[in-house]
């Protein structure tokens, strides 16, 4: 991918394999929203629409843009009508144009119309997440640099948003607070109202937590860093930097941590941030202010049978 342009993505393949939506979490997340859709069935096509009518709708591309969830939306529609058949005509991960099909749905038209909305509402948003992450991937190629995710998530949907980032060639932060520790500035504020010294406190967390446990620590001031990287952090996240001062945090790390700048971080402020010499960008906005990608769902019913006049 090249462009930058906020209306245009060009055709290619994420370069890593984005892996999959945890089962547990896909499930969990389809039967919360079929119920809150449809809880006691759908009305409107129950009292409408014949029981017996088939229909053939087509998923299409109303604007360019990434496909991610694509076996989200199949996955709608099977919970639905296990009977109904899905084909994807486009891999997650891969770029497509407006107007282009992505896939064909086949089966009864009243469950077709039962899975439409929820089956769209997933792929558009995960489809407008992996957009916005592959066009900031775009705009540091060459860097390096790790564009990352961060908890800025849906909540309940941090397991399929965080697989769109990935769709868009991104990384995953963090996925909890249980998965590591990230000292930020409010537990920095509380420590030193208490009197601990930031550098004492990281290095009796390093001995509490062993050499198996990833600690990072977010510093916002140059004279923080020094004390910060001695004391054994993994990672030194640079907040709200400028970039004159992330070139300087890098050389005062010098190579003995991973250096992640976060805060500030746009479209248009990404490129210049890579090019400080940083490993990590992470974006909160990548999932916080992500808009859903325009996707339709076009559906046609089928023609009924000829009836034998005999």
């Amino acid at each position: 991918m090249t462009s930058t342009a906020p209306d245009t993505v060009s055709a290619t393949v994420t370069t890593t394999d984005p892996g999959t939506v945890p089962p547990h979490a896909l499930r969990r997340v389809i039967e919360t929203a079929l119920e809150e859709d449809a809880p006691w069935g759908d009305v409107t096509s129950e009292t409408l629409i014949p029981a017996d009518a088939t229909s053939t709708a087509v998923l299409a591309a109303r604007e360019p843009g990434v496909l991610s969830g694509g076996g989200v939306f199949a996955a709608v529609v099977q919970a639905v009508d296990p009977t109904v058949r899905t084909e994807l005509h486009v891999a997650d991960g891969t770029a497509f144009a407006a107007g282009q099909v992505l896939a064909t749905v086949h089966g009864s038209a009243r469950s077709v119309l039962r899975a439409e909305r929820v089956a769209l509402n997933l792929v558009q948003r995960l489809s407008g997440i992996a957009t916005v992450t592959a066009r900031h991937v775009d705009a540091v190629a060459g860097t390096g640099v790790r564009i990352a995710d961060t908890r800025k998530t849906t909540p309940g949907l941090r397991a399929l948003e965080r697989y769109a980032v990935r769709c868009g060639g991104g990384h995953n932060h963090r996925n909890s607070l249980s998965d590591a520790v990230l000292a930020k500035d409010n537990h920095l504020a509380v420590l030193l109202a208490g009197g601990t010294a930031i550098g004492d406190a990281i290095t009796e967390a390093r001995r509490r937590l062993g050499h198996t446990v990833h600690l990072e620590v977010e510093v916002d001031r140059l004279d923080q860093v020094e004390a910060v990287v001695a004391a054994g952090v993994d990672t030194i996240m640079l907040d709200n930097f400028t970039p004159e001062q992330l070139v300087e945090g890098v050389r005062l790390v010098a190579g003995r941590a991973l250096v992640e700048a976060s805060g500030g971080v746009s479209l248009e402020t990404v490129g210049r941030i890579a090019r400080t010499g940083v490993d990590v960008v992470s974006v909160g906005a990548l999932t916080h202010s992500a808009r859903a990608l325009d996707l339709g769902l076009d559906v046609r019913v089928d023609a009924a049978a000829p009836v034998d006049p005999a």
